[in-house]
C-alpha cells in the first residue's frame, strides 16, 4: 500500500497493463516459405531454374528472382500467371511472351491459349519453383496453373518445389463441391469454392490424388510456413491481383465472385472493387457507383461510364464477426429477386464458377440461403475429412 501511494492511480494502472501486456504470450511471425531460404538453397545448387512467379513472390520486400539471383543461382526463365509477371494485367486479359526489363529474362506466359508449359519450354529446365499467393477460392486461377506445371514437369520428369504461402480465406471451408461436367481452367477439381488450404497442401492433394493429366505423378517438394494455423487471419502484405486491393476484398471475394456470372457489377472499374456491388435498375440499395476505365485494373469493365445503384460492403467485410466461416449468398437472391429480366440475370459462365447446375436451379426455384446451405453439407463433410489427410499446419476445428 506504501508503494501505491507513492503513485497517481492512472500510472499504477499504466504500469499495471503495460506487465500484463509484457507476460502475455507474443504472437510468432508468421515466415513463408520462400522466406526460409536454408531449407531450399541446397536443393537448387548448381541446377538451371524456372520460376513461377508474379508480384506476389516476395522475400522481406525483395523480389524473389532478384534473391536467387543476387546469390548466384542459375534462373533461365521465368513462367508467368493471369495478370502477368508485374501482376497489372486485368483478370481474363491475355498475356504474351516477352522479356522482363528489370532481369532480362525471358517470361512465358502460362495465361491465355497456352495454359500449360510445352516441352520445348522446359528443355532447359532442371528444376522448377511456384510461388505465388493465393487466396483460398477455387475460382482463383493460380492453383490450375499450378495443376499445369506440376502435370508439365511430371510428364518431363523435372521436379517442382513449391514455397507454401498461407491462405487468407483459409479458416473455413464452404460452398458447393464442383462436379465434373463444369470442369475449367476456374475450376479443375471436385473442391467446394473455398477448400481451406495453402497452395502447398493443395499441391499435395492434387498430386497423391492422381488428378494430373493420365494419373501422373510430380516429384514435389513443398517449404511449409512457419508459425502458421488454418485459424489465423492472415492480411496479405501485398495485393494479389489488381482487383483484389485489400483484405476486405479477399475476405468478400468467395462470396462475390459469383457475380460475374450474372448481370450485376461487382465493382470492377471503381476504387472499391469486389466490396462494392450494383445494376443500373436495382433501386434498394443505400449506395451508387459509375464503373470506368483503369489501366492494368479493369479495360472496359461491365456498366462502364453508367450509374449502377446497390450496397457498399467494406463494412460488412472489415467486421470480424460477419465472416462466420461462410461464404454469404443473400445479396445474390437479393438481386435476382429484385431485378426484372429473370432470363438474361444469369449467364453461362455462372455454372462454371459455381461448378454445378443446381446453385442457379436453386436461386430461381425461390430457394431460402439455410436451404440451399444444408444441400451443400454431404459434400462439405466428405471433402473436410478427406483434406484432412493432407493439411500441412493445424486446422481451424
Amino acid at each position: 500500500m506504501k508503494i501505491l501511494s507513492k503513485y497517481p492511480v492512472c500510472l499504477f494502472v499504466i504500469l499495471f497493463q503495460s506487465f500484463v501486456a509484457c507476460s502475455q504470450p507474443q504472437m510468432a511471425r508468421i515466415i513463408v516459405g520462400a522466406e526460409r531460404t536454408s531449407e531450399y538453397f541446397q536443393l537448387i545448387k548448381g541446377k538451371n531454374i524456372a520460376l513461377v512467379a508474379n508480384h506476389t513472390s516476395l522475400i522481406n520486400g525483395v523480389h524473389l528472382v532478384d534473391t536467387l539471383i543476387s546469390a548466384r543461382f542459375k534462373v533461365v526463365k521465368v513462367f508467368s500467371p493471369e495478370h502477368g509477371f508485374r501482376g497489372n494485367a486485368d483478370a481474363g486479359q491475355e498475356i504474351g511472351d516477352k522479356i522482363d526489363l528489370v532481369t532480362r529474362l525471358p517470361i512465358i506466359s502460362l495465361y491465355g491459349k497456352n495454359k500449360k508449359p510445352q516441352a520445348a519450354d522446359l528443355a532447359e529446365v532442371d528444376l522448377v519453383i511456384f510461388d505465388i499467393q493465393d487466396v483460398g477460392a477455387r475460382f482463383y486461377t493460380y492453383i490450375s496453373t499450378m495443376t499445369y506445371v506440376m502435370e508439365a514437369c511430371a510428364e518431363n520428369q523435372i521436379p517442382v518445389i513449391i514455397l507454401d504461402r498461407p491462405n487468407p480465406n483459409g479458416f473455413y471451408v464452404d460452398g458447393p463441391v464442383l462436379e465434373s461436367e463444369f470442369k475449367s481452367f476456374v475450376g479443375l477439381h471436385p473442391v467446394p469454392i473455398v477448400h481451406g488450404m495453402t497452395v502447398g497442401e493443395y499441391a499435395g492433394m492434387v498430386n497423391a490424388e492422381g488428378w494430373l493429366e493420365n494419373g501422373v505423378k510430380c516429384e514435389l517438394s513443398v517449404i511449409p510456413v512457419e508459425n502458421y494455423t488454418h485459424s489465423d487471419l492472415y492480411e496479405l502484405p501485398v495485393r494479389p491481383s489488381p482487383n483484389l486491393p485489400n483484405k476486405n476484398a479477399i475476405f468478400l471475394y468467395p462470396s462475390l465472385c459469383l457475380f460475374e456470372g450474372t448481370v450485376v457489377s461487382v465493382g470492377r472499374g471503381t476504387d472499391l472493387p469486389f466490396q462494392v456491388i450494383g445494376h443500373p435498375e436495382f433501386k434498394a440499395g443505400s449506395d451508387s457507383f459509375i464503373p470506368r476505365s483503369i489501366p492494368g485494373v479493369a479495360s472496359k469493365p461491365k456498366y462502364e461510364g453508367v450509374q449502377c445503384f446497390g450496397q457498399n460492403l467494406t463494412g460488412f467485410a472489415e467486421s470480424s464477426q460477419n465472416l462466420q466461416g461462410q461464404m454469404h449468398l443473400s445479396w445474390l437472391i437479393e438481386y435476382w429477386k429484385a431485378l426484372k429480366d429473370k432470363g438474361s440475370f444469369f449467364d453461362n459462365y455462372f455454372e462454371k464458377l459455381a461448378g454445378t447446375a443446381q446453385l442457379r436451379t436453386q436461386i430461381e426455384d425461390g430457394w431460402s440461403e439455410a436451404q440451399i446451405r444444408e444441400s451443400w453439407q454431404p459434400g462439405l463433410e466428405k471433402f473436410k475429412q478427406f483434406r484432412k489427410k493432407y493439411l500441412l499446419y493445424p486446422d481451424f476445428d
